[in-house]
């Protein structure tokens, strides 16, 4: 059959899929904005860094932290927060877009991506609240009008806040490894709350460069802050007036069939809506979600922690008896998971239950633990019994490419959020009382509180690390595109992160994909002796050392 003829088919079948399975409701439903004033007073520039409109803001602190303070329904929150950010938020949606488009570079995949994403989402729009839909639609009046494969600017905004859910289940398209924790009672420094989180979705550089600090005063529901990215209205991390925290980590997911509620909504809802952790379980409990997701949830009024752990098909609680800590990484404790094969496998197989066990080891080496040690703690660089395990490593809690760090004191309504380079820049201090107490104010961080930078960004180790992601990107490139290498990239690449098995399993792949098995196998033999992160990648290298093996009949 030609191969036009069989194309025709192929897109013939789909769009008889789309039209079948109920796909034009979805394209073309649009929330009802009737009851909301559609009209927002324009913005007025201060300059580069600095706009007002009317009684919201957005400001730059000099920790490079864009800070935005909103009010307002729905609607309104929405339009205002795109005209606040519009830049930001045009910016945010290249970048992401562009890493869609180096995925599936060509014009006629964008295509049928675009039909997949119309059919997978189809049901998307019934699992939002039509609160945070109309916010949406607002904010997407402010999207890039560039010509696209993703050309509806409301549709475009709703299918990101899926993308979290789906780099969590199709891990090849995110890094993932969030790591959390909290103490209280006698394990923290004035018997209080204390929550830290490591939030570790990358999609690039460019797209963790603009992180968002946000102050929402809703007409209904609570005040809260949440950090994230321009175009984002739902919560990664995040407090609300009443000390209640959100915070989630992926588990292990099934590639899921169908788009429900995206997990930072419900976090949204949960935010918007919930003064303790009843009634953040309440909130959970009526949601349909389509991935894996622990909501590691904080709250003052109840002075500790648990986690809701939900999931397409089942539902759990964790918490602790007769303790002052939780720790979380991307595995599920709670009873509900306790014979879940997916669960189990990935706690044998993944790098969660390391970074779990690193989390116990330095929580137990302090016995009161503050906003500075829980600092320390998010931005530790080392395996097990400290362990030098290469620096990228999935295994270390500080993976060095987060997209953001923050610690919770909730009840003082204070938070700490990290500015870059990932962890490692100042945690700049807010207390949620007085932003909202004075939100006309300029600038909301309270310096007093900053905690410093980590020295180890200026060293020649982290030199050498940013060098080694450079030469990644490099060496990576040529295996896929199968382009030859100086033999100086190949040596260059193993002495700038020379403890990382990864370094040496690209020098071994590009060797044994260019016929040079010797080489390969001295590569892949050096890979074994290091931290390899996960089983199937142990696994893997030991593959490539019996083939290699065989050839050379050794």
């Amino acid at each position: 059959m030609p191969k036009t003829t069989f194309k025709a088919l192929v897109y013939g079948a789909i769009l008889l899929l789309i039209t079948s399975c109920g796909v034009s409701n979805s394209l073309n439903h649009v929330p009802d904005i009737s009851q909301y004033n559609d009209s927002i007073p324009q913005r007025t520039k201060t300059n580069d860094s600095s706009f007002v409109l009317a009684n919201s803001s957005l400001n730059k602190n000099k920790q490079g932290l864009w800070e935005l303070y909103v009010q307002g329904d729905p609607y309104e929150r929405g339009l205002i927060t795109g005209s606040l950010t519009e830049e930001l938020f045009q910016n945010q949606e290249r970048y992401f877009i562009s890493k869609i488009e180096d995925l599936v570079p060509s014009k006629s995949s964008q295509k049928f991506l675009r039909h997949f994403l119309s059919w997978y989402n189809r049901k998307m729009y019934l699992h939002v609240p039509n609160e945070f839909k109309t916010e949406i639609y607002g904010l997407s009046q402010y999207a890039i009008t560039d010509v696209t494969a993703f050309d509806n600017a409301y549709l475009r905004g709703l299918y990101f806040h899926s993308a979290h859910d789906i780099g969590h289940a199709l891990q090849d398209l995110a890094l993932v490894g969030c790591s959390s924790f909290a103490a209280w009672g006698d394990k923290s420094a004035d018997g209080q709350l204390i929550i830290g989180r490591n939030f570790d979705f990358y999609a690039g550089d460019d797209f963790a460069k603009d992180k968002i600090v946000s102050f929402v005063s809703p007409t209904s529901g609570y005040k809260f802050m949440s950090v994230a990215w321009a175009g984002m209205i739902g919560v990664v991390s995040g407090m609300n007036e009443h000390g209640l925290t959100v915070t989630i980590n992926a588990g292990k997911s099934k590639v899921p069939l169908i788009a429900k509620t995206p997990i930072s909504i419900v976090n949204r809802e949960i935010l918007q809506y919930a003064t303790n952790i009843e009634e953040a379980i309440n909130i959970a409990k009526k949601r349909e979600v389509f991935v894996s997701e622990s909501i590691f949830v904080g709250s003052a009024k109840d002075n500790k922690a648990v986690i809701i752990e939900v999931s397409p098909d089942n539902f759990g609680v964790y918490e602790v008896e007769n303790a002052n800590q939780l720790i979380c990484s991307n595995h599920f404790q709670s009873d509900a998971y306790a014979e879940d094969k997916n669960n189990q496998k990935h706690i044998e197989e993944s790098h969660s239950m390391y970074r779990y066990e690193r989390m116990e080891e330095l929580l137990k080496a302090h016995s009161k633990i503050t906003p500075q040690i829980a600092v320390d703690i998010l931005r530790n660089k080392e395996g097990l019994n400290n362990k030098t395990i290469g620096y990228g490593n999935e295994k270390a809690l500080n993976q060095l490419l987060a997209h953001h760090a923050v610690v919770f004191k909730p009840e003082q309504r204070l938070v700490w959020v990290s500015s870059n380079p990932y962890q490692l820049g100042e945690f700049v201090a807010y207390n949620l009382n007085e932003v909202f107490d004075n939100p006309q104010q300029t600038g909301f961080s309270k310096q007093e509180l900053t905690i410093e930078k980590d020295p180890f960004q200026y060293t020649e180790t982290y030199k050498n690390y940013q060098n080694y992601r450079q030469l990644r990107t490099q060496v990576t490139s040529a295996i896929n595109n199968k382009t030859a290498l100086d033999d100086k990239v190949l040596q260059q690449i193993k002495l700038t992160n020379p403890e990382y098995w990864e370094a040496y399993y690209l020098v071994g792949l590009y060797q044994y994909n260019n016929g040079y098995y010797t080489a390969a196998l001295e590569a892949f033999e050096l890979a074994q002796t290091k931290e390899i992160t996960t089983v199937p990648d142990r696994e893997n290298v030991e593959d490539y050392i019996k083939k290699l093996k065989r050839k050379l009949r050794l």
